[in-house]
């Protein structure tokens, strides 16, 4: 594979493998927020108006940004009824239409993340509830996390490209520990 590939590759890989690992501790502050609103809640008698809300926003956050980061380590769900028992090049011509049909939604996904993000911007979009929190943050994290998947998906593209090729394209080189 060229040198551009692999280098695309490797940043992309590292790039969501760092956002994922940071992302991954949100599930703890979402859990803190919903500690929080239950002891104000049942003892202190006063509920929080925005403690559903941020939660549903971290948990929008962690789903989103770390998409790349599963998709990445292969932990996403599969079908694999069939999928164990073929040889490793039908399951790399198998993942590489399946990740095309991925990419073009992502590319749907991406255009609509983007208008939805503007428009919030733009007219100051809120959410209908009595806290009304700004959506732009949200949707802006959201049109991210959506990016970082599709940059993922391509990286996962050339390296089944490359497994039908007989070759090894990995990213994951540049991460790992160094002995001192």
């Amino acid at each position: 594979m060229p040198a551009a590939i692999r280098l695309y590759v490797r940043y992309v890989d590292r790039f969501n493998r760092r956002v994922g690992r940071i992302v991954m501790y949100l599930i703890f502050i979402m859990i803190g927020v919903l500690l929080y609103s239950s002891v104000s809640r049942t003892v202190l008698d006063q509920p929080l108006l925005w403690s559903v809300e941020v939660s549903q926003f971290l948990m929008v956050a962690y789903f989103l940004l770390g998409g790349a980061y599963s998709m990445q380590l292969g932990d996403h769900v599969r079908m694999d009824l069939f999928y164990t028992r073929w040889s490793v090049r039908t399951r790399a011509w198998v993942d590489v239409f399946t990740i095309l049909l991925l990419i073009f939604f992502l590319v749907v996904l991406m255009a609509g993340g983007i208008s939805s993000t503007s428009y919030a911007i733009k007219y100051g979009e809120t959410n209908y509830s009595s806290w009304a929190p700004p959506l732009a943050p949200i949707k802006a994290i959201m049109t991210f996390g959506v990016l970082l998947m599709l940059l993922q998906s391509i990286s996962t593209l050339f390296k089944d490209i490359a497994r039908l090729r007989g070759e090894r394209l990995d990213g994951d080189d540049l991460d790992e520990e160094q002995p001192s």
